[in-house]
């Protein structure tokens, strides 16, 4: 019995324990104690919040009146012990930094982050083992601090997202029980520490997105628990060893961006050892991974996601990938994978997101994607994919995103598509589709926002009475079949703020009701129609929008705009009369970045009132009747990086305030009437300038040995003036027409703006023609200084512009001879050296010239013989006119020539010999003649000889005795 009370007793008193112990897990889940807090810890945390700001009063209940600690918000405590365990102060409105664009509420983010310093006063708090601090900004203290690797119970630190950078330091790696460690998304720097290798115990390892550069660690391999691992977004190198393979726990591997350059196969193998059935997502995007997937995708029983894009993968897909029931995310895009895709896909069943696009895959979409009854974003893009859509994919009831544009897809859109209530996202653009649609193709897309068909063939025949149940936001359907009628059916899309209707054959006016709506539109496009009517004020355009009218043959003067518009482009139409009220009316600045009115009627003086368009970019308005002089006003566009104002009549000299226009790499003031000199602080001021077209104006003077600082100018045109002089010697300081790097910045050529790239364009004389260049334009190298009164010889320094495509120097008057080395100048395509006083031979080494395609040398003094090549003499004689010249591509046979001189010049020397014995002959016979003529009577008749002697006497008394012998 006694027995049995005291077993009873312990048995009470065990049960009694575990009560206790189950309360305690209850509180202590709950962050609260019966204990209440250590005074110690109260006045450490107290500290802590000292060093912070807390500009959301987060930690409002952290203060001396709230006596228990453990009460405070984010503070969890022990319940036996009082001891404070773990402090949760993330910020509340964290997320990770790519999806903060995605945020609802930016400013709660920025508000809730406490800020400051870390202090010290946390190593009071000795039974701390959890530290989330995450989503604060502590980078006023710049380094992690090495303090924190003294809290040696610490299973659980999260410093990601709070501003650290330089090195982590070392004394982190005394933190042996730490399970888990996030300091991503930072700006931590220096190798990744050997002391990291005393972290056994870690199962979770967050290091992405910072500036770590070092190769992959060999300590890795030592975490035997590790199930987490990210290393991705840093500067990291080097490959995946056999060894990785032994981290048999990893489930979560993600090595994206970190320059592994690594046969892709060989990594899988390394993988398969004992890590595949373990493995539930692998992220390897953004590297350098090359090679062939292997076939063994069976393996990875548990994957759910594989991420692979944006490497040099190639091969087939494997048909094994069909076989990894588990997976749901699929990335295989941005690679070099071709050949079909495998029917085996449809087999995934719990597939949610399939990425193919920008690869060489060929063959049909199989219709086995039908049976991908899970799938919500399906992108095929980017690829050689023909035949039709398949219809089967309408069976798709979870769609959201359909991406099917840039293929060689043909044949009707099938109606099943339709029938998709779950689209949302609709690309189809850039195909080779036809037929028509019909409203049955839009019964059930209630949810679809965004539909691209753009450049395809399709005719939409939709009732101007049918009424959309579209909650569209996007619609493209450039280079379809609309018109003639303007849409009545878009009165209705009250969602739109995208809108492209270019290209579509709508010969109409733009209804009233459509101008109103088109003011919540942040991009319109109706380019390239038929389009005619007026164009009303704008005034109430939404925030940064654009819009594109051009190619129409809208007329009247030009509208108001909203000072909200960021581009617009009004090119190409009948629009005439002064640009006054558009450029000057109202005193607030405008946003205006892209302005384009080329090709119209617009007439009159530019006014001097652009002080109000700061932001502008690029200004074009070519082709239009202005009159007067550039308005000193021109300078205040600091921000201008392209200018343009060709063909117009517009007089006066260039105002010196331009050169407050910094940013400017293209001007061109071509076929104006501007005289004066070419300024000196063009060069001076501009060299980063790419592109300078003077030409047809009245600049007069030499050429500025100044314009050789730009060393970036790739295209010089200042043809059909009046300059003179010499060419200086420094043009081969023109470094962009020496070598061609296209790694380098240029961004003239590809403007970036928020609705997308615009390119630059201009309109060249190249080859004896006027050509339009604009997505080539980087590619072209071109010198035009023809029709001039240029004079001297042409200096050998132009010979080491060896990326020149384009030399024009005809109708100056240049002398000397042809650079003997112009065969360096290896990329000319066109020469052009007419109408000069050039002299001599042409150089042998023009025949070097392998793209020559265009060649003028006619009316010189070219003489000898035209150098033999492919090139030179599939040109027409005409190119080699007007010279001494012979050989093919002219008639004169410069052998011919050779051995008729010879004859010439024998008969030449014949008739002079016969011509110098005659002579001889005469002077002989006239000596002898002469002679005695003259001694003869003097030898015979004494009278004779006595009157010379009397006459040689007469000459002087000192002959006289001569004269007495002589008789």
């Amino acid at each position: 019995m006694v027995v049995d009370s005291t077993m009873r007793t312990t048995l009470i008193a065990i049960l009694l324990l575990l009560l206790a112990i189950a309360a305690a897990e209850v509180s202590f889940c709950h962050g609260s104690s019966d204990v209440g807090c250590i005074e110690t810890e109260k006045q450490a945390l107290l500290r802590f919040k000292q060093g912070l700001e807390d500009g959301s009063n987060r930690l409002a209940s952290w203060n001396r009146s709230n006596g228990d600690c453990c009460q405070w918000a984010g503070v969890v405590c022990d319940n036996f012990t009082g001891h404070i365990l773990e402090l949760h102060l993330r910020n509340p409105f964290n997320v990770i930094l790519p999806d903060f664009g995605n945020l609802a509420d930016p400013d709660a983010y920025w508000n809730s982050r406490l800020v400051g310093k870390i202090s010290p006063s946390l190593l009071d708090l000795k039974h701390l083992i959890y530290l989330d601090l995450s989503g604060n900004d502590f980078h006023q203290e710049i380094q992690v601090p090495g303090f924190l690797g003294s809290l040696s119970n610490l299973r659980y630190l999260n410093l990601s997202q709070t501003g650290f950078r330089e090195t982590v330091p070392h004394e982190l790696g005394n933190l042996s029980n730490l399970q888990y460690l996030d300091l991503s998304y930072n700006l931590l720097q220096g190798p990744l520490l050997e002391g990291f290798q005393n972290l056994t115990s870690l199962k979770h390892l967050d290091l992405s997105h910072n500036d770590f550069n070092s190769s992959i660690p060999d300590w890795l391999y030592k975490f035997s628990s590790l199930e987490y691992l990210s290393l991705g977004f840093n500067i990291l190198q080097g490959r995946l060893s056999r060894s990785f393979g032994g981290l048999c726990n990893l489930k979560f591997i993600y090595l994206s961006q970190v320059n592994l350059t690594q046969d892709i196969s060989e990594i899988l193998d390394v993988f398969s050892e004992c890590i595949s059935d373990k493995l539930e997502s692998l992220d390897l995007r953004e590297n350098k991974l090359f090679s062939h997937l292997n076939n063994q995708f069976q393996q990875y029983k548990n994957l759910g996601s594989l991420y692979l894009s944006q490497n040099s993968i190639s091969g087939y897909i494997p048909s094994s990938l069909g076989e990894v029931s588990s997976l749901r995310y699929l990335d295989l895009s941005n690679n070099e994978l071709n050949g079909t895709i495998p029917s085996s896909l449809g087999e995934l069943s719990s597939l949610k997101v399939l990425h193919l696009s920008y690869n060489r895959l060929n063959g049909l979409i199989p219709s086995y994607f039908g049976k991908l009854s899970s799938i919500v974003n399906l992108d095929l893009s980017n690829n050689e994919l023909n035949g039709s859509i398949p219809s089967s994919l309408g069976s798709l009831q979870f769609l959201k995103d359909l991406y099917l544009s840039k293929n060689k897809l043909n044949g009707p859109v099938p109606s099943s598509l339709g029938q998709l209530s779950s689209l949302e996202v609709l690309d189809l653009s850039r195909n080779n589709l036809n037929g028509t649609l019909y409203p049955s193709h839009f019964a059930n897309l209630i949810r679809l926002s965004s539909f691209d068909l753009s450049h395809n063939s399709v005719e939409l025949n939709l009732n101007s009475d049918w009424v959309p149940p579209l909650q569209l936001e996007i619609l493209s359907l450039a280079s379809c079949h609309l018109g003639p009628q303007f849409p009545f059916w878009l009165h209705s899309l009250r969602n739109l703020f995208d809108l492209n209707l270019s290209y579509t054959g709508i010969v109409d006016t733009v209804p009233s009701w459509f101008w109103k709506s088109a003011s919540q539109l942040t991009f319109l496009d109706l380019s390239h129609n038929q389009l005619h009517g007026e164009i009303p004020n704008l005034v109430e355009a939404t925030f940064r929008s654009s819009i594109d009218l051009s190619s129409n043959n809208f007329s009247g003067s030009l509208p108001r705009m909203s000072s909200n518009i960021t581009r617009l482009d009004l090119s190409s139409n009948v629009l005439s009369g002064s640009i006054f009220q558009f450029l000057c009316y109202g005193n607030e600045s405008r946003e205006m970045k892209i302005l384009f009115l080329r090709d119209n009627l617009l007439s009159g003086e530019l006014p001097d009132c652009w002080t109000n368009w700061p932001d502008l970019l690029i200004l074009n308005f070519e082709n239009n009747k202005f009159t007067g002089s550039l308005p000193n006003s021109m300078g205040t566009l600091t921000s201008i990086e392209s200018l343009h104002l060709r063909k117009n009549s517009l007089s006066g000299t260039i105002p010196e305030s331009i050169l407050n226009c910094t940013e400017l790499v293209a001007f061109d003031v071509a076929e104006n009437e501007l005289t004066g000199n070419v300024p000196l602080w063009l060069g001076e001021r501009f060299s980063d300038m790419v592109i300078l077209n003077l030409r047809s104006n009245k600049f007069h003077g030499p050429l500025p040995s100044q314009l050789c600082h730009m060393t970036s100018l790739q295209i010089l045109d200042i043809a059909h003036n009046s300059l003179s002089g010499t060419i200086p010697k420094c043009i081969s300081n023109f470094s962009a027409m020496v070598k061609v790097d296209y790694s380098a910045d240029n961004r003239i050529f590809h403007f970036v703006d928020f609705v997308g790239g615009i390119s630059e364009d201009e309109l060249l004389i190249l080859k004896g023609r006027g050509t339009e260049y604009d997505s080539t334009l980087n590619l072209l190298r071109i010198i035009d200084l023809s029709s001039n009164n240029f004079s001297g010889e042409i200096p050998a320094e132009v010979t080491k512009l060896e990326a020149l495509q384009s030399l024009n120097l005809s109708h100056n008057f240049f002398v000397g001879r042809i650079p003997e080395k112009i065969g360096a100048m290896r990329s000319l395509e066109s020469i052009d050296f007419s109408t000069n006083q050039l002299s001599g031979e042409i150089p042998q080494s023009i025949s070097e010239l392998t793209f020559l395609s265009h060649l003028n040398l006619s009316n010189n003094n070219l003489m000898g013989k035209i150098p033999l090549s492919t090139q030179i003499q599939g040109f027409d004689a005409s190119c080699f006119a007007g010279n001494e010249l012979c050989g093919s591509p002219l008639p004169k046979n410069c052998t011919d020539i050779d051995s008729t001189s010879v004859i010439e010049n024998q008969g030449e020397e014949d008739e002079n010999r016969n011509e110098v014995n005659w002579l001889y002959v005469s002077l002989t016979l006239g000596f002898i003649v002469g002679f005695w003529s003259f001694i003869g009577p003097l030898i015979v008749s004494r009278r004779w000889r006595c009157m010379y002697c009397s006459f040689l006497d007469y000459l002087g008394n000192k002959l006289c005795s001569v004269a007495k012998k002589c008789c």
